[in-house]
């Protein structure tokens, strides 16, 4: 009697097993799906900075201040004063280097006691040699001046210059900076032994074209 009732018992819990057993064969209970990976968003390329173009023409105005120096000049003082004036020019960007040209002219109101005489005007061309360090353009420049001078100095004097100076470009069509030169002027005036060294800092504005 008990072997019956333990065979019902076994045939009790094993039947729910075969049917589960026989839906899953038949599809009855179906399989997860794997959802699909979604496709790759395409990333754009972080922009290229391209640097700053310093290639172009460009002009403006200058607004500095100058002094004398000569064993010709018996001033207690050397005479100095200010300046003010025009330039334009031309830059080509060849990457890291910038080469460019340029004519600069300024009026002063440095006054020469002794010998009496006015500082009027200087005039320059200018070779630029500088390099690219993006908005800023550090440059070296040299070239030839020419001084006018009155009174008991009358006459026009060629001589030479070189100096440093320092371009920002603040934007695509306004670059500021700085200059300063050395100027060098023998026999000015035609007259001998009156040598003089000119010193000039000035600050700079342009629109580049």
């Amino acid at each position: 009697m008990k072997t019956i009732s333990l065979f019902a018992r076994t045939s009790m819990l094993a039947a729910p097993l075969a049917l589960a057993t026989g839906m899953a064969s038949a599809g009855g209970i179906s399989e997860p799906i794997a959802a699909p990976a979604p496709a790759p968003v395409p990333v754009a390329p972080p922009p290229i900075d391209l640097g700053t173009d310093w290639t172009g023409f460009y002009a403006g105005g200058q607004l500095g201040f100058g002094r004398l120096d000569s064993g010709a000049i018996e001033d207690d003082d050397d005479p100095e004063g200010a300046l003010y004036g025009v330039h334009a020019g031309y830059n080509y960007d060849f990457g890291s280097i910038v080469l460019g040209g340029e004519i600069d002219y300024d009026l002063t109101n440095i006054e020469i006691d002794t010998p009496e005489a006015d500082v009027e005007s200087v005039a320059r061309a200018k070779l630029k040699l500088g390099y690219d360090a993006g908005a800023f353009m550090p440059y070296i420049t040299a070239g030839a001046a020419r001084v006018e001078t009155t009174d008991d100095l009358d006459g026009d004097t060629d001589g030479a210059f070189a100096g440093l100076g320092v371009s920002y470009m603040m934007s695509d069509a306004i670059i500021l900076g700085g200059e300063v030169l050395q100027h060098e002027f023998e026999d000015v005036a035609d007259n001998d032994g009156a040598d003089v060294d000119a010193t000039t800092l000035s600050l700079r504005a342009s629109f580049k074209f």
